[in-house]
């Protein structure tokens, strides 16, 4: 098998090629995220709370919600956020 030599240039255009494809894959899957929402029975189960507290989240704006046809759903993003932001403050 013959020898080659892999200059400097070489090296420079493989990584501009790489993370060129690298970004194509990124942005294609940031297309297709999808949001999870959670119903309040789960949203509970996760947080360890009662119904009652997860109404006054609801009510004071601590987790925000949407409501469709009579079922609450919460974004399981905005209540890792929330736990984010609450963990930063306490420390």
């Amino acid at each position: 098998m013959p020898a080659s030599i892999v200059t400097t240039e070489d090296l420079m255009d493989f990584k501009v090629e790489l993370l060129e494809e690298i970004q194509k894959l990124l942005e294609k899957e940031s297309r297709h995220v999808s949001t999870k929402w959670l119903k309040s029975t789960e949203v509970r189960e996760m947080l360890k709370i009662s119904a009652g507290t997860l109404n006054n989240f609801r009510v004071n704006g601590t987790l925000p919600f949407s409501k469709i046809g009579g079922i609450i759903y919460y974004d399981s993003a905005a209540i890792h956020k929330v736990l984010a932001n609450n963990l930063n403050i306490n420390d």
